[in-house]
């Protein structure tokens, strides 16, 4: 746990480095989450959204203090609305314009993604509304990692501020509950340090 809160921490002040350049603010950021949640095994065992999920409902169940619930409920107004009406942070509308889903049911999907927040929303299921958050910033994330978006676009700026909104309030969040609930069992670091 210690390796990857340092890691962790390690992403985040580098990310706050970059106020000038919310492309490589979000990259760092979504490393620094990616330090904190990832496990060597999690790639064998779920999904990138399993993992999420798994990982979200653990962090929820020890945060004795509701900071993720008061984060939700403080920041839905603004950026994590507009992320759930963002077609372009949905992959199934890049599915359907890549020709794998028909224009119906990316639609369909994309509402029912929204109803779906919606209750998690109204029955404060915390870990299940931020697990839909990090879906469609994972979907930003691989815009960005996988080449498929230019630097300092005019065409991403939205999902990329609003991104980076999130992440840099989601992120100390996590990373204090797990410094908090240290007795917890996190699992293994993804490339732990090897001293040879």
């Amino acid at each position: 746990m210690a390796l990857r809160v340092h890691r962790s921490l390690s992403w985040l002040a580098k990310s706050e480095q970059c106020h000038d350049d919310k492309d490589s603010q979000f990259i760092f950021l979504w490393i620094a989450f990616n330090a904190a949640y990832a496990q060597d095994t999690e790639v064998l065992r779920h999904t990138e959204s399993e993992a999420f999920a798994k990982f979200m409902s653990k962090l929820v169940e020890l945060d004795k203090g509701n900071h993720l619930y008061s984060l939700v409920w403080s920041e839905f107004s603004s950026c994590i609305r507009v992320l759930l009406d963002n077609q372009y942070v949905f992959q199934p509308f890049w599915d359907f314009q890549n020709g794998k889903l028909t224009e119906e049911e990316w639609v369909i999907r994309f509402s029912n993604a929204k109803a779906s927040a919606n209750v998690a929303l109204s029955t404060k299921r915390t870990d299940q509304l931020n697990t839909i958050i990090l879906q469609r910033l994972y979907t930003l994330r691989n815009q960005l990692i996988h080449g498929g978006a230019t630097w300092n676009s005019s065409a991403n700026r939205d999902q990329i501020r609003d991104g980076v909104a999130f992440l840099s309030k989601l992120v100390p969040i996590i990373i204090n509950i797990m410094m908090d609930s240290s007795d917890q069992l996190w699992g293994d670091a993804n490339y732990p340090v090897v001293n040879l």
